[in-house]
Parts: C-alpha cells; sequence; structure tokens
C-alpha cells in the first residue's frame, strides 16, 4: 500500500506537536531518487501553491511519478479562475439556507476547511462537501450575504503558515482522521451529447490549423453528420450550447484555452485537447520527469532552481539547451554556449518560475514529428531546421518568423521504431491528440517533448492522407460521442 506523507517547505512550517505521518520536505521531495521510485500518497501542505511554485510543482512531479497528490494540479489551475471553480459554489447553497437566521448572523465572514472538516460545527456539511469536489488539503473559504441570503463567494487554497496554534493542531486532527478514512478523490459529474465547437484565435500568427485545415474539419464533422461551428474565446459563455471542444488555438495552461478545455469537460463536453493534456503537455519539466520515470530515451535532463545552475556544466557540458517550463513552436527554448550564457538565460527564466529544465544539446538534420490519437498513429513528418539554425523555427531572423522545410511520409512507410516510441510516450499523457517530437542520433532514438494540440496544417501533415487525416480526427469525435449515448454509459 502506497505509504501517505505530508510534504512542506519546512518543519517549522508544522507546528502542532502530532505528526499524523511522516513529513517530508518539497527540496527533497523534488530531488531524492527514493521518492521518485516508490508509491506515495502526497498530501501537499507548501506555503504557497500558485502556479509555477515550489508547491505547484510539487503537486505536478506528483502526478508524473504516478503518486495520488491533494491537490491535483488541476484542481489548483481550476482555483486560479472563479469561472472553472465556480460550478460547484451552488449546490452548498442548500446547507447554508437551512441554517436558521440566527446561526447564519452568527458566522465569520471567512472559514477554514480543514481536510474536509470545519471548526465551526454548523458548516461541517459545506466543509465536506467543498472537499469531496476540490479536494485541497487546506482551503479558506469566504461567505457573503445578499437579499437575506447567505452563499459562498470564493474558495482559496492556503498553506500552513497561516495556521494559528490552534487551527494546527486542528489540522493535525483532521489529517490523522482523514489518513484513518481512507484517500478522497474530487467527484467526476455526470457525462453528455452533436454539435461540435472549435476554438480559434483569428489574430494568431502561428496558429496550429491553417484556415484550409479549419476549412477541411468543417468539412469532413459535416460529412459525418455533425454540426461543426468556429468559435472564439468571446464564446466561453456559450459552451454549454455544444457537445463537444475542438481546441484549434495555442494551448496554455495559466490562459483562456485552458478554461475552455476545463468548462468544457465540467460540462460533460467531449474535448480535444482535454485539461489534463494540456497540464501534462504545457510543462517541460513534468514531461521530463515523466519520461525519465517510464524509461523512454529521452535527452540527458536535468530539473534545476537557483542553486542549481553552477553543477549544469559538469553535468551537461556546452553547449546546452534550456527551456522554460512552458512553450510552443519552439518558444522558450534556449542554447548556451557557455557559462556566461547559462547565466543570463537563466535569471530570465527564474523571473517566471521557480525551476527550470536543462537538457543536452543534440544537433540533427531533422526532428520526427509522429501525430498520434487515440494511441494510434495519424501521420509522420520530418521537421527540417530553419536555415542556419538549431531549431525548427528561428524567431530571431531578420525576416521575420522563418521555418524549415518539412517532408511527410505515409505511416506504413515510416521507420517502425519511430512510430512505436511516439505512440508509447504518447500513452504516458493520454488518449487525445498528440504530436511527438523524436531526435534520431547515432545513440538512438530520443523524444524530446510530447505536444498537446499539434500542428495540423494542410499542406504539411495532410500532404499523404488528405481529408481522411480530417475524417478520422472527427471519426474519434463522433465516436466519443456515440459512447456517451449508449445505455451502459450512463
Amino acid at each position: 500500500m502506497a505509504e501517505p506523507i505530508i510534504v512542506v517547505e519546512s518543519r517549522r512550517d508544522w507546528t502542532s506537536e502530532a505528526t499524523p505521518v511522516a513529513m517530508v520536505l518539497a527540496d527533497d521531495y523534488l530531488s531524492d531518487p527514493k521518492y521518485g521510485d516508490d508509491e506515495f500518497r502526497v498530501i501537499n501542505l507548501c506555503r504557497s501553491l500558485r502556479y509555477q511554485s515550489l508547491g505547484y510543482y510539487v503537486s505536478l512531479l506528483a502526478e508524473a511519478r504516478g503518486h495520488r497528490v491533494l491537490p491535483s494540479v488541476t484542481t489548483l489551475a481550476d482555483l486560479s479562475r472563479k469561472m472553472l471553480y465556480g460550478a460547484e459554489i451552488p449546490a452548498l447553497a442548500h446547507d447554508l439556507v437551512r441554517l436558521d437566521a440566527t446561526t447564519q448572523a452568527a458566522l465569520p465572514n471567512t472559514f477554514r476547511v480543514f481536510m474536509g472538516r470545519a471548526r465551526i460545527e454548523a458548516l461541517a456539511p459545506v466543509a465536506r462537501k467543498l472537499f469531496e469536489q476540490l479536494a485541497v488539503p487546506l482551503m479558506e473559504v469566504g461567505l457573503s450575504r445578499r437579499d437575506a441570503a447567505l452563499r459562498v463567494t470564493e474558495v482559496r487554497a492556503l498553506g500552513l503558515k497561516s495556521l494559528s496554534a490552534e487551527d494546527a493542531t486542528f489540522m493535525a486532527e483532521a489529517v490523522a482522521g482523514y489518513v484513518a478514512r481512507g484517500w478522497v478523490s474530487p467527484k467526476r459529474r455526470r457525462q453528455a451529447r452533436f454539435d461540435l465547437a472549435i476554438l480559434v484565435d483569428p489574430d494568431e500568427t502561428q496558429p496550429p490549423s491553417n484556415a484550409a485545415a479549419l476549412n477541411a474539419f468543417v468539412e469532413a464533422g459535416q460529412a459525418l453528420g455533425l454540426a461543426v461551428e468556429r468559435i472564439t474565446r468571446r464564446d466561453f459563455g456559450r459552451l454549454a450550447e455544444f457537445d463537444a471542444l475542438f481546441i484549434r488555438e495555442t494551448t496554455r495552461l495559466n490562459h483562456h484555452t485552458y478554461a475552455f478545455a476545463r468548462r468544457a469537460e465540467q460540462l460533460g463536453l467531449v474535448v480535444i485537447d482535454d485539461p489534463v493534456s494540456i497540464l501534462r503537455c504545457s510543462n517541460k519539466v513534468y514531461l521530463a520527469e515523466l519520461l525519465a520515470r517510464h524509461r523512454v530515451a529521452a535527452p540527458r535532463a536535468h530539473i534545476f532552481g537557483e542553486d542549481e545552475v553552477d553543477q549544469l556544466p559538469e553535468l551537461l557540458g556546452f553547449p546546452m539547451v534550456l527551456k522554460a517550463p512552458e512553450g510552443a513552436f519552439s518558444k522558450g527554448v534556449f542554447k548556451a554556449d557557455d557559462r556566461h550564457a547559462l547565466d543570463e538565460i537563466a535569471a530570465r527564466l527564474f523571473d517566471d518560475s521557480e525551476l527550470a529544465l536543462a537538457q543536452e544539446f543534440m544537433p540533427t538534420e531533422f526532428d520526427w514529428r509522429v501525430g498520434v490519437l487515440d494511441g494510434r498513429p495519424l501521420y509522420v513528418c520530418q521537421y527540417l531546421m530553419a536555415g542556419g539554425h538549431w531549431q525548427i523555427v528561428d524567431y530571431s531572423s531578420q525576416d521575420g518568423i522563418a521555418e524549415g522545410d518539412s517532408r511527410t511520409l505515409d505511416v506504413v512507410d515510416a521507420p517502425t521504431d519511430v512510430v512505436e516510441i511516439a505512440v508509447r510516450a504518447a500513452g504516458l499523457i493520454g488518449n487525445g491528440l498528440y504530436g511527438v517530437d523524436i531526435k534520431q542520433t547515432a545513440d538512438g532514438l530520443r523524444v524530446i517533448e510530447i505536444n498537446d494540440n499539434p500542428s495540423i496544417d494542410a499542406g504539411i501533415e495532410d500532404a499523404v492522407a488528405g481529408q481522411t487525416l480530417y475524417r478520422t480526427i472527427m471519426s474519434a469525435f463522433l465516436a466519443r460521442l456515440e459512447a456517451r449515448t449508449r445505455p451502459e454509459a450512463g
């Protein structure tokens, strides 16, 4: 059975005399190999759980290692936007309106939820339901009174440092009771049914699909009996009108594309890219840990913080590649040729994140890209490096953005080992639509990245399959929708 642990940034943060389970420092959890190999159930009580904080990375890498973790990265992303977690709030109204007027009047404007428990007995049902839905170890909940009605207005995650001595003791008791009961996962909503929305940004300079490809998607969907409509970020409030969402805009976690994916999932829509895939693929730190854990051949890599920069030259040598945790289309990827460049690039990366990724430099003539959907290969491309540059896209070109040429192969004509390693790597993320980037070196194949929202442009990725490529993707939507309408699916 997986061992439960509490992860904190400093042992001083846990002020209760009782320690119901083993306590692990965040730095140790992130760097000690034993926490990557064994099974653990992680209660993340770091000081901050904001995006790209140390606490955020604890939850992110816990998921990459296959550990069960509270809170999940999905929940942390939800709590950053009320439009996402706000769907949970109306269900709490029933328990609040049942309270008599005297009790309601005596309640504070905020209260805390400790592993599903509240120190105020009248709020115990609300605390329990919030924890069942969000599974955040420590939350602060805002209450307001409007038109004589009491309601929840805000939910945010807290760290241990905010607790008084009495709260800390109560938290220790709550953790002990929770561990004794077992493990809670957020409740899943009932899934729903054949209008398909394609989310696009008409002003995006490098969209994942060009205009001709978008037209081909619409035609393929209509041929299958799907009503297909293109929408933009202004249509967030219309998501409930659709049965499926296909995101053809560059996805980012701290971005409206993730909010669309998450809200669509909450509404029961079939979603590609699904929010879990966006979470997992968008962060290169997560991908490096995931590939290493599952022994998928990849470039030598090192996840580093400010204190580890000095170790990188000895570990990887020069030149080396430095990557921001998030980036798409070769953005956020830099080459350091010497120590001066390393220090300069690392300083820029740490402006936005507490961790970054360093990889060995692997110069090649081209990168393989294998498109994978539902665990099956869709297309195989070779993307050649931009002229005189070490990446397939050169953003520093004097002529603007420069891209290398491409060659597209029939899947059956592509090297079997390239296709097989791509399908295996994509399977670590899920069963969605992915583009797996691979380098072919003298020492063998190396998986560079697994991308959600891969490029599908008319004239490139469809150069061999043609309209069949678009029909295959639209057929996957149709199959998922039909599966949900069968009696056994309910």
